[in-house]
């Protein structure tokens, strides 16, 4: 199949979740909205469990691939993190996937996967990948923080790599408080500026 149909398999997924709940969303309806037969669904993702499972890990790669953008603007290190961090709450807003791998808290209107890998018969690469270990608000944390750290770590830079290594982490967990508990007025950015300019690494 078409990467291109898998895509659409997914948002259709997504778009089906927005309007019920998981357990309420049925393939048959999944496969009409992407325009391709049940069968074509079921040979794609094995079921509803594995649909669920490759619908995790896109929107873990999407966020992930959201903070790389944001840590590539221009700007000094605390701006590129605080811009990330603005990213971090706003797709959490926007997003319950997000928002659930995020918080570790899974809502009965989602699905539920388990976060460690299940075995996998498919010959689809990317159900493989999803079938494998899904992240927790620990890796999404570490991932981040790996992440701002090559990003802003300059090549031969005076910069301790472990003190900027828990400055980036700071600023992810700072984000993700916010998530769980959104901040009142300046929100996100105005609290992680404020933490940033009193580390020694920015």
């Amino acid at each position: 199949m078409m990467p291109a149909a898998r895509e659409s398999l997914l948002d259709a997924a997504f778009t089906a979740l927005t309007r019920r709940s998981w357990a309420a969303v049925r393939m048959v309806d999944v496969a009409a909205a992407a325009g391709v037969s049940r069968q074509t669904l079921y040979n794609e993702f094995g079921s509803k469990d594995g649909l669920a499972r490759a619908l995790v890990r896109r929107e873990a790669d999407g966020y992930l691939a959201g903070v790389e953008r944001a840590l590539s603007l221009h700007g000094d290190a605390r701006e590129r993190l605080t811009a990330a961090a603005e990213w971090t709450t706003n797709v959490a807003r926007g997003n319950p996937l997000v928002r659930a791998m995020l918080t570790g808290c899974w809502s009965e209107r989602l699905p539920s996967p388990t976060l460690s890998a299940v075995p996998s018969s498919s010959a689809v690469p990317a159900q493989r990948r999803a079938d494998g270990p899904l992240p927790s608000p620990g890796d999404l944390v570490a991932g981040v923080r790996d992440r701002a750290v090559a990003a802003l770590a300059a090549p031969g830079a005076a910069l301790d790599t472990a003190e900027l290594s828990r400055t980036c982490e700071l600023a992810v967990r700072l984000a993700m408080s916010c998530v769980a508990a959104p901040p009142g007025e300046g929100g996100v950015a105005e609290l992680v500026r404020g933490v940033l300019h009193r580390q020694p690494a920015m």
